[in-house]
Parts: C-alpha cells; structure tokens; sequence
C-alpha cells in the first residue's frame, strides 16, 4: 500500500479516493503549483489536507470565514489531525498560545484569513518556518470576476514572491473560463496547472417556479413533509429573511433568519443550531454563504433571483454534499431581474465589469426559462454536455409551447406606442384597461392598444412580458427606471416578420412523479429500516452535543446507511464502512455496535 493510501485509510477512513482527488493529490506531491475547480460535494478539502500531512514541513491554508475555519479545524482534529486556526473571534491569549504552537512546529496545518496573513509582521514571522505549501481556499474571491468579490484576497497574490519555494495551490467549486484565468494569472503568473472536473452534481435535482402573488403558498407546499430536515432558504434582502423565517415559524418549523444585520451572538447561535441538529430551515441572505459546510443538507430555496449563474450553482451546492439525494426550487419573477439589474448598474465597478455581471444575470435568466432539461442548460453554461437528467421539472413535466405571436405584439405594440418609458406594471394596466392614474394622466386609455388584452390575468401578463425579457426581444433600461425596449429581435415580432413561441404559463406548478433513489441506500430499505435509522441519528445527536461539533462530524448520513446496509456486529467489522477510520471507530465504534446490537434483537 502507498503512503497515500495508507494515510487515506488510517487518518481519513477511506479505502478509495473519489474522481479527480488522486490526481490532484498526485500533483501537490511532485510541489507543483495548481488550481482545482471541483464540485461542491467531490472532496476538495482532502485534495490539500492529505499532502500536508505527508509534507515535511507545514502548511496554511487561507480561508474566508471564521465559520468555515472552525468547521474544518474542528473535523481535522475529531481525526487526530494537529490542525489550528487563527481569527478574530478568538481571545488573544488563545491565538498567541496557538501561534506559538505552531512556531514550534506542533500544528501542522494552521487556518488563517487572508487579513491576517498578509500583514508584515506574520509575513516576516513565516520565512523562517519555509511553510511548504499555502492554500487559497474558495480562491474564486481573488479574481475580479468572482461572484463574491472580496478585495482583501487580491494582497494575496503576492504569496508568490514572499515565498518562491512554496507550493501554492488553489481551489474552488465554481468558475468561469475568464475567472479561473485571472485566478492561475494573480497566485501563480499563469504557471499553476488547472484542473477542471465536472459541475454535474447528479443527486440535485432541478426545479424552477414562476412567482405568483403568493410565494408563501409556493414555498409551503415545496417544504411539505420536510420539518424533520434540514434546508437552506436564500433571499434578497434581510427584510425577507426574516419575514420567511416568521413564516415558516407560524407553519410549524424549526426556522431562524440569518443576515449580516443581525447581532454577532444571534448569528452564532444559528448557525450552531443550523450545524448540530437535523431539522433547522435558515432563511437566509448571500451572508450565510461559504461558511456553510453541512453535509446532510436535504434542499436549498431560492424565493429571489441569485445574482449570477455562479453564486447560483455555489448556492444550490450546499445541498446534498453527501452526495444522497437533494431537492432545490427557484421562485423568480419579472421584479426580482428589475433588482438585480438596478444592483449592478448602480454599482461602483468599471463598466467592463458591469457588462460582464449583466451577462451572468442573463445566462441564469435564460436557464430560468429554459423549456429543456435544467441540468443541460446548467452545465452547458460551464461548457460542459450531459444527457437530459430525467428528474429535473422540465425533464419530468416538459413544459408545452405555445404559439403565442398575437399576444407579443400586443405587448410590443403598448410598449412601441407609450414611446418605450415606462415598466411591467404600467405596461399590464394598459393591456388590460385599467385607467389607473398614471394611465389616466399620460392619456394612455386612448391609444390603440389600450384594453386589448383585458381578458387575460395581469399575472399572466406578467410572466408573458419577462419571458419576452429573458427571450432577448425586449430589455429592461435600467437608466429609464426599468423602462422596457424593444429589441431589434423585438421589432421582427412586432412586425409580423417572425412568429414567438413562449413556454405555457402555469402556476403553482411543482416536480410531480417520483424522487430518485439515493445510491448509497434505497427508499424501501430505509423505510424498513425507519427504526434503526432513528436511533442511529438520536445517538449521533447525542454524541454530537457532548463534543459541541455539528452531528455530521461524527458520522454523515451515508456513512449510518452503511451501518443500515451492513449491521456490523464487531469493531473490524465496523472498520471496513466507507468513512470510519481508526480514530472514528476507537471514539464511537462501541456506541454504535450497541445501537445496532439492541435495534436487530428487537426487531427479531
């Protein structure tokens, strides 16, 4: 056996590396410098904590978030690894004994901010140690391209000419052609190897909604039967969080807001809750983001627009990281793409930057509307092909479309003959004749168009217009206060010189038809095995609690489905599951068996 192997098995509890890791691994061993784009869920952190064990000398890892940090420090050390991090919300006392520590080489990875690290006085401190590799964690943050931005990882690449002997690696879920250029270009002079494995996260499934007045309604009947789970809800602002969390309070759930409004004891609180239990909903803003690292994440919402294809695919990636089966659902609707285009324009970023953000936004849009498999249109944004997933809303229910030119140029034409200055709702009111008072005081009632359209719900007017916007024949000015215009692709329609064909409008419409199966366990056996798989998890719990760790740092759901699958009766037995290590089995092995013991007597 190979000392990677034999690491992989004794520290990590694995007899096999997952797609993409050996290869990595391989290339970090031979000190060479890399960037890995790996999907959420594929093993990205073992890709760097392996080679640092077997590194001689040690290794930083630079990480956003504190959340994130003690997550990590937290499993490294349950395995026996001498891991450590360094923030601000720890006493000073703590950090100078840990740094210390680490001076005296008795921590082998230690975590660290960007902030921190690159101030002089740690910079200078570092020389002397010859740290043999630095990590850029969630590196997609140093690029300018990145859809979290955060301008303090730009210090970071200098890494390279304060230490040239140096590894320095990099990695991140989710990037773009022109993101992952300007990353390999800022940390290693474009000299770094880039490795890109597959976006397709097969256990996710797909589904979009358009927003109806009633998004309670929606989101309610999307959470049913799953108050004993564990769930993500994003939204725009941090008023709707915690009108959501309210809500779903009021509905029976176990559901906390989180935004970066609230007070830093509040936030804590939450997100311990959020880690150590199993049925915690969090309706949440972008601030409940990268620190997220929850392994039995059942589905992840959005009741607003995210604001690019990326965070979107980071977003629904916090979900199912077990790689058991996951559900997402986005609610969108014509006045969330009016805010986010508002949100980019009236940014301070250069214009190029603009331009790009506005072509991230359409291409979610576009995937929004798509009448085609989602996961195609989703992975076809990162240039990569699958074939239809058969579990996504399209691919289960494919949406029927309709020729529906007549109704465009009715709406091209209000829009034409009003001279192109006004929004969706006024558009609407004029379709449908209501004399409303700005339709009165424009004088609007007396055109042409006036009242053609009155026999058809505003709503559907609504959804009708923003398919015409995410089609490209019509486009929001944000300039004229979300004016729409018509596009040249527009005036082809208008003028009878090409027919439209628009995807039935339908709400309130959710996935029908049966959930896949999680590979690792079928739903008949687990529903056998209801019983055993409770108690397995109230232990879990239990154990969790005493350690103060989230409870899938003791053991995630795929690895209890092991136990379920194998009923091991011995501790070698129990051994040989996927995911249970030497330090796992010695801390929890007899805990365990006991469970299992007790549970197959009673039942027999």
């Amino acid at each position: 056996m190979s000392e990677l192997n034999k690491t992989l098995e004794d520290v990590f509890g694995y007899t096999s590396f997952r797609p993409g890791q050996e290869e990595v691994i391989n290339h970090l061993m031979q000190k060479k410098k890399l960037l890995a784009v790996m999907p959420t869920g594929a093993g990205k952190s073992l890709c760097y904590q392996l080679p640092a064990l077997l590194f001689e000398n040690q290794t930083i890892v630079v990480s956003p978030l504190v959340a994130l940090m003690d997550d990590q420090v937290i499993g490294l050390k349950d395995l026996g690894v001498k891991a450590e991090r360094v923030h601000s919300g720890m006493p000073e006392s703590k950090r100078t004994q840990i740094w210390e520590n680490f001076k005296n080489k008795q921590i082998k990875i230690l975590y660290i901010s960007p902030e921190s690290l690159m101030r002089n006085e740690m910079l200078s401190a570092l020389k002397p140690l010859r740290i043999s590799m630095f990590v850029v964690d969630e590196a997609h943050c140093i690029s300018k391209w990145g859809s979290d931005f955060r301008r303090e990882y730009e210090l970071l690449k200098e890494l390279q000419n304060h230490f040239p002997e140096a590894i320095i690696s990099a990695f991140t879920a989710t990037a773009d052609e022109e993101t992952r250029a300007d990353i390999n270009n800022k940390l290693t002079n474009g000299k770094g190897k880039i490795f890109l494995y597959g976006f397709n996260r097969p256990n996710l499934s797909l589904a979009v909604q358009q927003k109806t007045n009633n998004w309670k309604a929606q989101l309610l009947e999307f959470l049913s039967n799953r108050k004993n789970e564990s769930g993500i809800v994003y939204c725009l602002s941090q008023k709707l969080t915690e009108q959501c969390a309210e809500f779903l309070q009021s509905e029976g759930f176990n559901a906390y807001p989180f935004h970066a409004g609230l007070d830093s004891q509040i936030k804590i609180d939450t997100q311990d809750k959020f880690m150590t239990e199993d049925n915690v909903v969090v309706c949440a803003t972008i601030a409940f983001g990268m620190g997220i690292d929850k392994a039995d994440v059942r589905y992840v919402a959005h009741i607003s627009l995210p604001s690019s294809m990326e965070a979107f695919y980071q977003e629904i990636g916090r979900a199912g990281r077990d790689g058991l089966e996951a559900d997402t659902l986005l609610i969108f609707g014509l006045q969330d793409l009016f805010q986010r285009k508002r949100f980019i324009d009236m940014s301070d970023a250069h214009d190029s930057f603009k331009i790009k953000e506005h072509k991230r936004l359409d291409a979610l849009i576009a995937y929004c509307d798509s009448a085609t498999c989602r996961r195609q249109t989703l992975l076809s944004y990162f240039k990569e092909t699958c074939e239809p997933c058969g579990k996504c809303d399209n691919c289960l229910n494919p949406p029927q479309m309709i020729e529906g030119t007549e109704y465009a140029q009715m709406v091209l034409s209000a829009i034409y003959r009003t001279g192109q200055y006004f929004g969706s709702g006024h558009i609407v009111d004029i379709l449908r004749g209501v004399e409303s008072d700005k339709v009165k005081a424009k004088g609007h009632e007396k055109i042409k168009t006036f009242g053609v359209g009155r026999t058809v719900k505003a709503d559907f007017w609504k959804i009708f217009i923003r398919q015409l916007v995410s089609a490209n024949y019509l486009l929001i000015n944000i300039q004229r206060y979300g004016a729409l215009q018509i596009t040249k692709k527009g005036e082809t329609v208008l003028k009878g010189e090409e027919e439209y064909f628009y995807r039935k409008i339908e709400f309130n419409t959710l996935i029908k038809g049966k959930r896949v199966k999680a590979e690792t366990l079928d739903a008949d056996t687990l529903d056998d095995e209801k019983e055993l798989f409770s108690a397995l998890k109230s232990k879990r719990m239990e154990l969790a609690r005493k350690r103060r760790v989230p409870a899938y740092i003791i053991f995630p759901d795929a690895t209890l489905h092991q136990m379920l699958l194998h009923k091991p009766q011995t501790l070698e037995e129990m051994g040989r599951l996927n995911g249970v290590g030497p330090q796992k089995l010695e801390k929890y092995g007899k805990d365990f068996l006991s469970i299992i013991a007790n549970e197959t007597y009673s039942n027999d």
